[in-house]
């Protein structure tokens, strides 16, 4: 009988004290109770706070309140220098301490940014009491694609940190894939495989979530034992934490996935060849009728529960983007899926991605769909929507993805939330039952997180204009009519892109591979603006002129230079075709003169952007090789971390595939040695044959790009610069606007 795995049997030493602490007198396993059930603890929520709010966790006086058939809410009510926030769970408990902060105290908890240095002393009395239900039961957070894109290398602080801004917004469930490369090492090991082969077999932590989603496999391994075992350990801390904070961490389960060679070490486990996925070839899926499929799902979850414990939701998705069902009915595929996650977990919830034609109605009506919960991507993008009659009545997570690849861009489809929102949650036999936040790169647009978390506490539809300026009032710690009008311009502008086509704004073209007639830098993105731009170098006009008693604020920080980054990107759209006209004419003197301007462009965007950490290439990088333990782990975690910004992956999938710049984002560093990098390349060339006559000098793309994943030069990780000066030269490096 093979024995735990060294970081199982510390799991299961940690799991065996916790235990033991839930039976000690006066301290409570649960972080939340069920209807009419027993209190909980409210530590957890303490601790959150502590680390929040270190000079005012004080004045809070955290009370627990059994959750009524309703569902959750909290209330706030209390005195100056004593607020009593009373909530249903640890974490509802800190989405009351929110709500006073931004309602009461006027202050900004955002994801980034914050103004909670302008708290006074004494904390100001609340209004008499405030009650807050949640509208709906399920408030999901994550795309399967975020440790991907918001970085599959960061450490606890920073996982911590993510856990305690979900937990203020009223999050309830977070995807948690963190380790789950070990529960698949673990399994297969009884099915024939040796540790070497399913280490090959495993990408990169940075390419791990298209693994999990089925699409591919191997990409910038192997991985090590050891990384297996430290993703493990964390992603139990993860799971652990959310746990007591009485939210659901919401596991990966099994739907098929097999290494290559699956039947020949398992004659009685037919496979179904997947084909490829934009370039790259995808994972065989095993027949979910077979009778060694229940035996690999128990597995599977047997090896689940020993290194990150139990829940009671499970993300997968069958045929995920072109998967092939060969001969196998889809629905005989879901049912027994469905059966083997019941068998190990009775009662659990099956979460699917509402996305392209995902889930088809074959899966739905084979299953129980009081077991299901779609987490729809769509909401927001497309008009003429009937996710009731689609979905056959199955429960759905009203969702966005606002993002793609972790674009630095700013912007989203709010208005479309504040309306479409409740009249889906309103209309008769709505199956509407939650929602569910899911950017595929997280750790941006801050606005946009926390209106769009805060329609789960709302029970009318939002006023979005009267909701723009009341965030503007205490997004800095204090009214500012400067603030006041730069986000009145930034709600009519990014923030009120209308739905039919995308849910994200565009993505610049500095950061796309250099051609003349660029109209995005990934392949799947608006291809022109979405908003007036107009409105965005006005909003950062304005910004400048905020009070400087505010613009010590980290959110102030911030926003000037996430705003300005924008504005000068916006330029990027114009200054692109005026080159081209130039170049096309064989006019000289102007392509020249309007190149320089977009290399100067490209070098004021490096330096403005190093003036803020979150514009940083260097913490990604460092964060990648703080992981290794060997020269050649750190050279490998950094070549994951660089190519999955860059070309993604290997020459088919980047070029052939198109996945090259999916995941483009302005970063100090990253703008200045490989965005700047290739434009000046191609720019110089087109130079050169306007001079000679001659065509342009092909340039193998790919290999100068790929070259650049392969460096470890070193970047900075503080950063430097003062972001007024660098934002003021934005501006007046801008063209001013028509009749200014």
């Amino acid at each position: 009988m093979r024995g735990l795995r060294p970081w199982a049997a510390v799991h299961a030493a940690t799991a065996l004290l916790l235990l033991t602490t839930a039976l000690t007198p006066g301290t409570s396993s649960a972080a939340s109770s069920p209807p009419g059930g027993p209190a909980f603890a409210t530590q957890p929520a303490r601790a959150a706070l502590a680390r929040l709010l270190p000079r005012h966790v004080s004045q809070f006086s955290l009370v627990p309140a059994a959750r009524p058939a309703s569902g959750d809410y909290f209330s706030v009510s209390g005195q100056a220098g004593q607020v009593r926030v009373r909530g249903t769970s640890p974490a509802v408990i800190l989405s009351g301490v929110n709500w006073y902060l931004k309602h009461t105290a006027k202050v900004d908890l955002g994801w980034p940014g914050e103004s909670t240095a302008k708290l006074p002393r004494t904390l100001p009395a609340p209004t008499g009491t405030v009650h807050r239900q949640a509208s709906v039961p399920h408030r999901f957070a994550l795309n399967d694609t975020d440790d991907g894109y918001s970085g599959a290398y960061r450490d606890w602080a920073s996982y911590e940190r993510q856990i305690d801004l979900l937990a203020l917004h009223g999050v309830n469930e977070v995807f948690v894939q963190m380790g789950a490369d070990a529960v698949y090492h673990e399994t297969f090991q009884e099915f024939g495989y040796s540790g070497k082969e399913l280490r090959s077999w495993i990408p990169g932590p940075a390419h791990q979530p298209w693994w999990l989603m089925q699409n591919m496999s191997g990409f910038a391994g192997p991985v090590s034992e050891r990384l297996l075992q430290d993703r493990a350990g964390l992603g139990r801390r993860i799971a652990d934490r959310l746990r007591g904070l009485g939210m659901t961490p919401v596991l990966p389960g099994y739907f098929g996935t097999v290494p290559p060679g699956f039947t020949e070490r398992n004659p009685t486990g037919p496979v179904v060849p997947q084909g490829d996925w934009v370039g790259f070839q995808r994972p065989d899926w095993l027949d979910p009728r077979s009778e060694v499929f229940g035996r690999v799902a128990a597995s599977f979850y047997r090896h689940q529960r020993e290194l990150f414990g139990d829940s009671s939701m499970f993300k997968m998705d069958l045929l995920h983007e072109g998967g092939r069902p060969g001969n196998v009915p889809v629905g005989d595929a879901a049912r027994a899926v469905m059966d083997a996650l019941q068998t190990a977990r009775p009662g659990a919830v099956w979460t699917l991605i509402g996305w392209q034609k995902n889930p088809s109605p074959e899966i739905i009506d084979a299953v129980d769909k009081s077991r299901l919960l779609i987490v729809d991507g769509l909401s927001d993008r497309y008009d003429g929507l009937d996710r009731e009659t689609t979905w056959h009545g199955a429960p759905y997570a009203f969702g966005t993805i606002p993002n793609f690849g972790g674009h630095t861009t700013i912007g989203a489809n709010t208005a479309v939330w504040a309306e479409r929102f409740d009249q889906w949650r309103t209309k008769p036999g709505s199956t509407l039952a939650g929602i569910a936040y899911l950017p595929e790169g997280t750790g941006g647009n801050p606005v946009a997180y926390e209106l769009f978390t805060e329609l789960a506490w709302r029970t009318a539809p939002v006023d979005q204009r009267a909701w723009f300026a009341d965030y503007a009032s205490r997004r800095y710690g204090g009214p500012d009519p400067h603030a006041a009008r730069a986000w009145e311009l930034l709600r009519t502008g990014p923030y009120s892109t209308p739905s039919g086509t995308w849910s994200e704004a565009q993505d610049s073209l500095f950061t796309a591979r250099p051609r003349l007639n660029a109209t995005t830098a990934a392949s799947w993105s608006p291809g022109a603006m979405r908003y007036d731009p107009a409105t965005v170098r006005a909003a950062l006009a304005e910004l400048l002129q905020v009070s400087p008693s505010l613009r010590a604020t980290d959110a102030y920080r911030f926003d000037l230079v996430d705003v300005a980054r924008q504005a000068l990107a916006n330029r990027s759209r114009s200054l692109l075709p005026e080159i081209k006209t130039a170049y096309d004419a064989k006019d000289l003197s102007r392509f020249r003169a309007l190149a320089a301007e977009w290399k100067g462009d490209l070098a004021l965007l490096d330096r403005l952007l190093a003036t803020d950490t979150r514009f940083l290439l260097g913490p990604w990088l460092e964060d990648a090789k703080s992981w290794g333990r060997t020269p050649a782990e750190r050279a490998a975690a950094e070549f994951d971390a660089r190519s999955i910004l860059t070309t993604w992956g290997h020459r088919s999938g980047s070029d052939t595939g198109g996945l090259r710049d999916y995941a483009n984002r302005e970063w100090s560093g990253l703008v200045r040695d490989f965005y700047a990098m290739r434009w000046t390349t191609y720019l110089d060339s087109l130079d050169t044959a306007l001079v000679t006559g001659r065509p342009p000098a092909a340039v193998d793309w790919f290999a100068l790009e790929n070259a650049w994943n392969q460096e470890r030069d070193r970047y900075p990780v503080h950063p430097s610069g003062d972001p007024v000066a660098a934002a003021t030269a934005v501006l007046v490096a801008l063209p001013a606007p028509a009749g200014g």
